[in-house]
């Protein structure tokens, strides 16, 4: 009976042995035995991994590269510095305090980190206080914005990542502002920002609305929130900071001290009236801010060096693609090939924006500068974008005074640094 209780499944074995009929105690005691010796063995077991097959693989790769046939590498024609006379260092400038530099990654939000840092520097310049803040704050908002107006126009609004660096100071208006800490913007574990995935997204979305001409903002907005709450997390209506509890407008007003009011945007273009504010005709100025002050191009380069000068850094936008560009050597220059320096005026910049080879493409942070020994002026520059970890500055770049005065377009400053042209413009 002990024997016959272990051999539970014994008849399916007794197939060794003939039929039950057969069956005697000593052919059950041999059939324990081979049960009870069995389960001695250890068991397989199975595990998940990833397939591959690195042979097949190559078989496809080369394949591939037979039936295009050879592809020429693409080359780009650009300046050749190995005779030019340029910065090689970081502690050759005279610099603002800021943040260290980081990675904007995957993403068209230069606008915001360059303003960003701007506003980190100016926290510092009135309260010597140093505050990280979120770059991906205003961002969050900026996406919801550029939702709504294309509500409101009904699909005619332009939709894009870019922006320009008033806008920061337009959604610190509205929302307010928190700390990094408060809003990373992104999943932790995610190494670098990347917003292709959620701007497709979204785009499709509101693309779609417009197709079926369904225009109910609180839903679309809902859903936009949706989207971006899913990539970028949702952004806090309260938090801690220092052990105290602030919404982000009181941490605005509190905790950074910064008046928005008290920065303002310059252009330098012919096509407009010089002394007025005008609109800064670009995509990226989607809703059309007609508060740039636009002045001749001699008091838009005095503005910058004479407030680099004297402790103001500024949130600076332009063109970033030209031959005299290098992330490698971390300079921008103007090359003689392209235009000598002594042609450089308010005509050669216009041209260029007119005819489409200046473009708003991109914003920095500028930090500092240095007057080398042909009494020519460096500025050193805070980027965000990839191209400047590419060189033996990563986040650094550094400008020449030509490139500033032909390529770059816009700024954001603090009015305290401008009040003699601010004067010249209530004259004017």
């Amino acid at each position: 009976i002990h024997y016959l209780k272990l051999a539970v499944n014994i008849g399916e074995t007794c197939s060794l042995f003939g039929s039950l009929k057969l069956i005697n105690m000593r052919n059950i005691k041999t059939i324990i035995l081979l049960l009870y010796t069995s389960s001695l063995i250890a068991q397989d077991k199975g595990k998940f991994e990833i397939y591959s097959n690195d042979f097949y693989n190559n078989i496809m790769t080369k394949s591939t590269n037979y039936e295009k046939g050879k592809v020429e590498e693409k080359k780009y024609f650009k300046m050749n510095f190995e005779d030019k006379e340029i910065p090689k260092d970081l502690t050759e400038f005279s610099i603002i305090e800021s943040e260290n530099p980081i990675s904007q990654g995957n993403t068209g939000t230069c606008w915001c980190f360059s303003t960003i840092s701007f506003y980190e520097s100016e926290i510092y310049r009135t309260t010597d206080e140093k505050i990280n803040l979120s770059e991906l704050f205003p961002v969050y908002f900026e996406y919801l914005e550029k939702a709504r107006k294309y509500v409101k126009t009904r699909g005619e609004s332009y939709l894009g990542e870019g922006s320009e660096t008033n806008a920061v100071q337009r959604m610190m208006n509205i929302y307010g502002i928190v700390p990094f800490e408060a809003y990373e913007g992104k999943p932790s574990n995610q190494p670098y920002y990347n917003h292709e995935k959620m701007f497709n997204e979204i785009k499709k979305y509101l693309t779609n609305c417009k197709s079926i001409s369904f225009w109910n903002e609180p839903v679309i907005l809902e859903n936009i929130k949706s989207i971006l709450n899913n990539y970028m997390g949702k952004p806090p209506v309260s938090f801690k900071y220092q052990n105290k509890t602030y919404t982000p407008k009181s941490f605005l007003k509190n905790i950074t001290k910064i008046e928005s009011d008290n920065y303002i945007d310059f252009m330098s273009l012919l096509e407009k009236p010089y002394w007025s504010q005008q609109e800064y005709k670009v995509p990226d100025n989607w809703w059309r801010s007609d508060d740039y002050y636009n002045i001749p191009l001699d008091e838009f380069m005095s503005i910058i060096k004479n407030s680099i000068k004297n402790g103001y850094s500024i949130a600076i936008g332009g063109d970033v693609s030209e031959s005299g560009y290098s992330s490698t050597n971390d300079v921008a220059m103007i090359p003689s090939y392209d235009i000598p320096s002594k042609y450089i005026n308010e005509y050669a910049r216009q041209f260029r924006f007119s005819n489409g080879s200046t473009t708003d493409d991109h914003a920095i942070h500028l930090i500092g500068y240095k007057i080398d020994k042909n009494d020519e002026w460096w500025f050193l520059i805070k980027d965000s974008g990839s191209g400047s970890r590419n060189g033996n500055h990563p986040g650094y770049y550094f400008y020449h005074e030509d490139y500033i005065k032909l390529k770059m377009m816009t700024f954001t400053i603090h009015r305290d640094a401008v009040i003699t042209t601010l004067k010249k413009m209530k004259n004017e």
